[in-house]
């Protein structure tokens, strides 16, 4: 699927800040993948990933993880490991409210990602979260079921399919 966010954002004019949602500017782009979309999975967990190690274990065709980290930069949620882990599950992409780990390698992974930053520790590990729940950070409420668009210019969210 090609598209770009401007053009979604001319074309859906009409319901911008409605049913069509613009992402504040706050994520650095990582990834092999500088384009992405999908219907929206969320998990809302603070500095313990391995709710997304679950998620990414399931098939992810068609879709795109939104963690909602809690905007912790104080270790990472998604390193190389898990992002091979989503390739290999067919998942398009994660948008990270927080910070991911192993930049480098995960750069050279067909995945789209989002997050705030980087930091090289890694989370704790005790399964605590929820899935599957509305989550809100930039300016934005991600609900399961929705879509996400991303590319070079910025990120947006719908209720429904836009192409």
């Amino acid at each position: 699927m090609t598209f770009k966010t401007p053009d979604l954002c001319d074309e859906f004019e009409a319901e911008l800040g409605q049913s069509v949602r613009i992402v504040a500017p706050m994520f650095q782009q990582y990834g092999g993948r500088r384009c992405f979309s999908g219907q929206i999975v969320t998990l809302k967990i603070f500095e313990d990933n391995s709710l997304v190690r679950e998620a990414f274990a399931e098939d992810g065709k068609g879709k795109v993880l939104v963690v909602d980290g809690g905007g912790s930069l104080r270790c990472a949620l998604v390193g190389d490991q898990l992002a091979i882990l989503a390739q290999s599950k067919g998942w398009e992409g994660v948008v990270v409210y927080g910070c991911i780990r192993d930049s480098a390698d995960i750069n050279g992974i067909d995945i789209g990602v989002r997050a705030l930053n980087t930091h090289p520790q890694k989370s704790i590990k005790k399964g605590v979260g929820d899935k599957n729940i509305a989550v809100t950070f930039g300016g934005v409420t991600f609900k399961p079921g929705e879509y996400l668009y991303a590319d070079e210019d910025g990120i947006l969210v719908s209720s429904k399919a836009l192409c």
